[in-house]
Parts: structure tokens; C-alpha cells; sequence
């Protein structure tokens, strides 16, 4: 498992090597905060797409700018752990921004996945502008709806006062 957790460096590295091999490299990012099974079935989704699925974790502290104060709930280096468990995920890298823009510049993905609460037209500009730079696919995927982080969280029981 902690062997699909590489660095930025590596995930070009096998990004080129892909590219080289006429394969397709499938990039795919967020916080993966706690896992349910509307990511599963995303990242089954995300894989079938290509050869082999990069899934970029956020780090903390960009966790924190993008959810607020108490999130993450858990560690970037333990979300990366969960994400790399699974069967249809290749790859896994830490990214410390807040937009993956920099990683995309560097991977250079073949095919960009978001989910259905996104449109190819809503990505944030940083990161179209480097997906064209790269000639990256944009693929958005169907939301499954009724699975959030979240929502998961807003159904946690209040904890009582005094």
C-alpha cells in the first residue's frame, strides 16, 4: 500500500513512462477526507478511463483553506494510506497547494477527472490554463448524490453542552 504513496518527482517519472509506452495517465485530486463510498465508486470510474489513476491528495493545511477550521479530519499522510488501499488507485502523491496547478504542470496527466459537482467550464482558471498547457483531457464524471464528507460530518451528533 505505502508503496502507491510517491512523490511529485516520481508521479512524472511515471507519467513519462506511460507516455513513452503509447498508456494514459488518469489524474484525479481532492481531500479524501474520510472515504465513503461515493469516492469509491468515483475513483472506479476515474480508472476505467486509463491505464493507470494518480490520485493527488490535498495536505492539511490546504485541507483547512478550502473546508474551514476543524478539517481535515484526518492527516494528509493517512488519507493518502486509505486512498492507496484501494484497487482501482495506482498511484498516490501528497500536494500541499490548494489547486493541484502545479502538480498538473509537472505530471503532465493525460486525462484530468473531477466529479459532477463540477463542470470543464467551472475548474478554477489556474488549473484549465495547465491542463491546456498540457494537453490534458478533461473528463467530468456523474455525481453520485447523497455522499459528502460534509454531509457525513452534519449527521455526527452535536456534542452536548454543560
Amino acid at each position: 500500500m505505502k508503496e502507491k504513496i510517491v512523490s511529485a518527482e516520481q508521479a512524472a517519472a511515471i507519467a513519462e513512462e506511460l507516455r513513452a509506452n503509447n498508456r494514459k495517465l488518469v489524474f484525479t485530486n481532492g481531500c479524501f477526507d474520510l472515504l465513503h463510498v461515493g469516492h469509491v465508486r468515483y475513483l472506479v470510474a476515474a480508472r476505467a478511463l486509463g491505464d493507470a489513476l494518480l490520485v493527488a491528495v490535498n495536505g492539511d493545511d490546504s485541507v483547512r483553506a478550502l473546508k474551514g477550521n476543524g478539517r481535515p479530519i484526518n492527516r494528509a499522510a493517512d488519507r493518502a494510506e486509505v486512498v492507496a488501499a484501494l484497487e482501482s488507485v495506482d498511484h498516490v502523491v501528497i500536494f500541499p497547494e490548494v489547486r493541484a496547478t502545479a502538480l498538473l504542470e509537472k505530471v503532465r496527466p493525460a486525462i484530468y477527472v473531477k466529479g459532477g459537482d463540477y463542470t470543464a467550464e467551472g475548474l478554477h482558471p489556474e488549473e484549465r490554463s495547465a491542463l491546456e498547457l498540457v494537453g490534458a483531457q478533461v473528463r467530468i464524471l456523474p455525481f453520485e448524490a447523497g455522499y459528502s464528507t460534509s454531509g457525513l460530518l452534519e449527521k455526527l451528533p452535536k456534542p452536548k453542552s454543560g
